[in-house]
Order: C-alpha cells, then sequence, then structure tokens
C-alpha cells in the first residue's frame, strides 16, 4: 500500500481536507488492511490504497456517527441533526464495495461453515 494514496483517496472520500488530523484513523485502516491479506498477496495493488481508504473513511463516519445528538421519541430515538443522516451508511456500503473488488487478495472472516444433519 501507498501511504500518500490512501490519504489522498481518504480526503476524497471523507471530504476532510486536513488528513493530518485523522492520522491515527488511517494508520489503524492501513493495519486493518494488512491484517486481511491472504498470504502471497500483491501488497502494492492500487486496489488496497482504495480498501484502507475507505475503511479510514466508514471508522471516521462512526464517531461522527456516535457523536450525533439524537432525541428519545416514543418509537425509539430521532436525529435531532441531519447533517450525517445517511452518511455512516454509505460509508458502509463503500467500504464493502472495495472489499468486493479486493475479494482475491483478502480473507474474508464473514463466511462460516455450517453443517446441518446427521454425521
Amino acid at each position: 500500500m501507498h501511504i500518500d494514496s490512501v490519504k489522498s483517496l481518504f480526503t476524497m472520500f471523507s471530504g476532510e481536507e486536513d488528513y493530518e488530523m485523522f492520522m491515527p484513523i488511517i494508520v489503524l485502516a492501513i493495519s486493518e488492511t494488512e491484517k486481511m491479506l491472504v498470504e502471497g498477496a500483491d501488497k502494492d495493488d492500487i486496489r488496497l490504497d482504495f480498501l484502507a481508504a475507505s475503511i479510514a473513511n466508514f471508522r471516521l463516519a462512526q464517531i461522527k456517527s456516535a457523536k450525533d445528538r439524537t432525541q428519545a421519541t416514543a418509537s425509539g430515538k430521532a436525529l435531532v441533526s441531519d447533517t450525517n443522516s445517511g452518511t455512516l451508511k454509505y460509508a458502509e456500503k463503500l467500504m464493502y464495495n472495495y472489499m468486493s473488488l479486493c475479494h482475491e487478495l483478502i480473507a474474508s472472516d464473514s463466511f462460516v461453515f455450517a453443517c446441518f444433519g446427521k454425521e
């Protein structure tokens, strides 16, 4: 992966202009991406830069979502501010799209073998 590329892509995905403030999130996302790699994967594949940036964007959206002000209502919580409404959902979708794009480079931890019936 190329850190400068990941930083540039992160700013494009997140809309944040100063990536320096978010370097801990970017470094975490790069680490997450590296841990997903299958043995023998090409670490210089440009798709991994996109994946790492999308993970960093998703982590930032999670943080912002947690800070959103919500108001309790009879049917649950309602968003008082709509500044981040939908942002987390779209950041997650973007991340999963890049995971799909990198399917032969990364190991999936979401697949579970299950056996039903008699042995």
